[in-house]
C-alpha cells in the first residue's frame, strides 16, 4: 500500500470524477473510497477511463473501500462488498475496511433514525461477527487485506486477539493535534499500518496548518505547511490520506519531501489536542454532509 493515498470524500459527482482523474495523472496510486460516500461509481468511472487508456494498469493502483454500518450483519457483508466492486468496476479490492465499529439498523437507509432523530443501532450483531464475514472475503480471494476505520484502541485490541485474519490497516483521524501515539505504538507492535485521515486538520481555522511551529518549519524548508504536515505523518511511520479538488493542490500534496528529524520532533512536541471528527463516539461520520 503506497504510504500516500488520495481520499475520495468529495460530495459533487463531477468533482469526484475530475479530482480522481487528476490524482491519477499527478501520480497517486492509492485511492480510499467508501460505500457511504455515495460516489464509488464516479471514482470507478475515472479509474476505468485511465485503465482503458493503457497508461495505468489495475494492478498498479491500490483500491480501498469500506463496509457501511447498515451492512454489519454477516449475511449483508458479501453483497455490500460485491456492490462496491460493481460500482468501482473492479474484480477485487486491495483493502476492505469496516467503516466504523458501530452497527446501524440494517436496510437501505444509510442513516436510520427514530422519531426523535436518534440513530437506530443494531444490537443483534457484534463487530467480531462482522469481522468473520470480512475474513471470508479474504479466504475467497475477493480482497487482499481487511482492516478497521474510526476505531479506538479499546475496541481494536480485543478484536485483534480474537481475529483469525489480523487487521492489516487501521484508518483513523490523526494529525499533530491528535497524534494517536498509543494507538500508533500498538499498531507498530502488531504489524498494523496506521492510515491517517485529516492529516492537515481538515482545513479547520486555527488548526495544524496555522500552527506556529508548522509555519516556521515550512519557511525553513521552503515547503508549504501542507507539505510539512504530510511529511511529518509519513516520517513518524503512518500512511496518510489527502484530498484535493484542483490540480495545483493535488501536485502540492503529492510532491512532498523529507523534513529534518529535528522538525519531526518539534511538531511531535506540539501540545494542542483537538479531535475534529466525533465518529468514534457515535458511528456518524463528522465530515460527510448531512443528507449526503
Amino acid at each position: 500500500m503506497p504510504a500516500l493515498g488520495f481520499g475520495t470524500l468529495i460530495p459533487d459527482p463531477g468533482e469526484t470524477r475530475s479530482a480522481t482523474t487528476t490524482a491519477l495523472q499527478v501520480g497517486f496510486r492509492h485511492f480510499d473510497c467508501a460505500e457511504r460516500y455515495r460516489n464509488e461509481g464516479e471514482v470507478g468511472e475515472a479509474l476505468q477511463a485511465e485503465f482503458a487508456s493503457g497508461v495505468i494498469k489495475r494492478e498498479e493502483v491500490f483500491v480501498t473501500t469500506k463496509l457501511w454500518n447498515t451492512n454489519h450483519r454477516p449475511e449483508r457483508v458479501a453483497p455490500a462488498f460485491d456492490a462496491s466492486c460493481d460500482r468501482l468496476g473492479v474484480r477485487y479490492i486491495d483493502l476492505y475496511l469496516s467503516h466504523t465499529p458501530f452497527a446501524f439498523a440494517p436496510g437501505e437507509d444509510m442513516d436510520p433514525r427514530d422519531a426523535n432523530g436518534n440513530i437506530i443501532y443494531d444490537k443483534g450483531v457484534t463487530l467480531l461477527e462482522t469481522w468473520r464475514a470480512m475474513e471470508a472475503l479474504v479466504d475467497q480471494g475477493k480482497c487482499r487485506a481487511i482492516g478497521l476505520s474510526d476505531v479506538l484502541l479499546e475496541t481494536l485490541a480485543p478484536l485483534y486477539e480474537a481475529a483469525r485474519i489480523k487487521p492489516s490497516v487501521v484508518q483513523v483521524e490523526s494529525h499533530p493535534y491528535l497524534p494517536q501515539t498509543e494507538l500508533l505504538e500498538f499498531c507498530r507492535q502488531k504489524g498494523i499500518v496506521l492510515l491517517a485521515f485529516a492529516p492537515l486538520g481538515h482545513g479547520t481555522k486555527a488548526g495544524p496548518l496555522q500552527d506556529p511551529a508548522v509555519l516556521a518549519i515550512a519557511k525553513q524548508t521552503s515547503q508549504t505547511p501542507a507539505q510539512v504536515l504530510l511529511a511529518w505523518g509519513i516520517q513518524r511511520g503512518t500512511a496518510i490520506l489527502t484530498t484535493a479538488k484542483n490540480p495545483d493542490r493535488a501536485r502540492e500534496n503529492f510532491n512532498i519531501s523529507e523534513i529534518p528529524q529535528a522538525a519531526v520532533d518539534e511538531i511531535s512536541r506540539i501540545q494542542t489536542r483537538q479531535r475534529l471528527n466525533s465518529v468514534t463516539e457515535t458511528g456518524v461520520p463528522g465530515f460527510i454532509p448531512k443528507g449526503g
